[in-house]
């Protein structure tokens, strides 16, 4: 029997606010261990929570890049269950009425279009950090965690790969930053996927039973891991088995998901409205206020540059992949740095700089405005590329102007026509036998002197004028 993958995501983002959710306390990663914790984190009694303004600010950005409806009025509610690293045997959090609802999002799976549904995006409190290696076989909990503000981001079961899965990740993620919610560290928990999983007969109308696969430390681990549990699904079902309800965790080392839990239902939560958070009544004015400050969304701004700038696809695929980058191409060219060349220089030498010394965009010391100073000294005949690649180098190690670079150390270019037809002669006569065999058809020997002019001016010399007035002496 052919099958088919049928997959939801559930993704939890930590939003970036100063403070916890529902509390003062800071919400720095790096912290000592429980150094950031109050009464509310630890849930002693008679400790009421606050609810943070920016987190519902920001999350109702999310619903909105995400094409949700933004609900009127909604609330908090209370998920009842008992784990050592929920302090109140409780978690904040919102059941049958999310801030965000009902939306989409079209990601790009290897050139095709593919619409996949957002069910919901809810409000909800993270829970403390477990640690399990500590001396002597002990586990501690670090409640720093307790109370971060974190958004669910739920899927309709629309995937059906995990190449799919893997690129609503990717797009969520870009879209996520470009929005500046969230820093999505996935190494600092800032971001963490879980997926739903079935399988079903291909044409089949219902849903199989499902699992829910946790513990995944990367996009590429996700995509591994559905990849194996769509297969032990499979085989699951054609020996004659069936698929049991459960969590399961990804097991890196060995490529292999294993049972951790069997799954709960949503019944089991016990949920209940939050008796100590009025509810949240979002009115149009406040809506229309956050919509006005939603920058360009990638695709729209990938589009743009296609469009206004005449880049290739692949170039503004590049080049709008983070918005740091987006906005670092567009200072440039509007410092008037042509667009083409201002894309080139910025993805392949400056890009190299900054791989190299481990440097996001955002901590070039390269500015857009010098970067577009030094395309102006190309463009303008002062230096050619050659030594406009060495220049940029000095810039990227000193922070100095272009301009005072070349000046400083002598790099102008030479176009000087009668001192380039000096040396260019001198080589000539230097070179007869080569010199003959070019002019009995051996045109490749052309270049063989184009490197000796640049070898003799060190790289200065104009190249326009060194092949014109080189091609002269020699076919004279």
């Amino acid at each position: 029997m052919q099958y088919e993958a049928v997959i939801g995501m559930e993704v939890h983002v930590e939003i970036n606010c100063h403070s916890k959710v529902f509390c003062s306390c800071p919400s720095a990663f790096d912290a000592a261990p429980n150094s950031q914790v109050c009464p509310g984190c630890l849930g002693m009694p008679g400790a009421l929570p606050v609810l943070n303004r920016k987190m519902v600010d920001k999350s109702i950005a999310v619903g909105l890049a995400l094409n949700c409806q933004i609900a009127r009025s909604t609330r908090m509610d209370r998920k009842n269950y008992f784990y050592p690293d929920l302090a109140r045997n409780y978690q904040i959090s919102q059941d049958d009425q999310p801030l965000c609802y009902a939306g989409y999002i079209d990601v790009d799976v290897e050139g095709r279009k593919k619409r996949i549904r957002i069910t919901r995006a809810h409000v909800e409190e993270d829970t403390a950090r477990n640690s399990h290696t500590q001396a002597g076989g002990q586990s501690g909990i670090d409640f720093n965690r307790s109370g971060l503000s974190l958004l669910e981001i739920v899927t309709e079961p629309d995937i059906r790969s995990a190449q799919e899965a893997f690129a609503y990740l990717t797009s969520l993620k870009q879209l996520l930053q470009y929005l500046d919610v969230s820093d999505c560290n996935m190494e600092e928990g800032s971001l963490r996927a879980e997926a739903n999983i079935s399988v079903r007969p291909v044409g089949a109308e219902y849903y199989g039973t499902k699992t829910e696969v946790k513990n995944v430390a990367s996009f590429s681990g996700t995509q591994k891991a559905i990849e194996y549990e769509v297969e032990r699904q499979i085989e699951v079902l054609n020996s004659g088995g069936k698929v049991v309800q459960e969590t399961r965790g990804w097991d890196a080392d060995k490529g292999i998901t294993v049972s951790q839990r069997l799954k709960e239902s949503a019944h089991e939560y016990r949920y209940f409205p939050e008796p100590d958070i009025p509810p949240i009544v979002v009115d149009e004015a406040w809506i229309e206020q956050i919509r006005k400050e939603l920058p360009e969304f990638p695709i729209a701004r990938k589009e743009r540059f296609q469009s206004q700038y005449g880049l290739s696809l692949y170039d503004a695929q590049v080049l709008t992949f983070s918005r740091a980058m987006a906005d670092f191409y567009e200072a440039i060219v509007s410092a008037g740095a042509d667009p083409k060349k201002a894309a080139n220089w910025l993805m392949v030498e400056l890009q190299a700089l900054l791989s190299d010394t481990k440097l996001d965009i955002s901590a070039s010391p390269v500015s857009p405005a010098s970067l577009a100073e030094l395309l102006a000294l190309i463009e303008t005949g002062i230096i050619n590329g050659k030594i406009a690649k060495e220049v940029l180098v000095e810039m990227f190690k000193s922070g100095a102007a272009p301009k005072k670079i070349v000046e400083e150390k002598g790099l102008g270019q030479i176009s000087d026509s009668k001192a380039l037809e000096e040396t260019i002669r001198a080589i000539i006569e230097a070179n007869p036998g080569q010199a003959a065999d070019y002019r009995a058809g051996k045109e490749k020997l052309f270049d063989y002197f184009v490197g000796q002019v640049m070898k003799a001016t060190r790289g200065k010399g104009n190249p326009q004028l060194v092949n014109e007035i080189l091609r002269r002496e020699l076919d004279s």
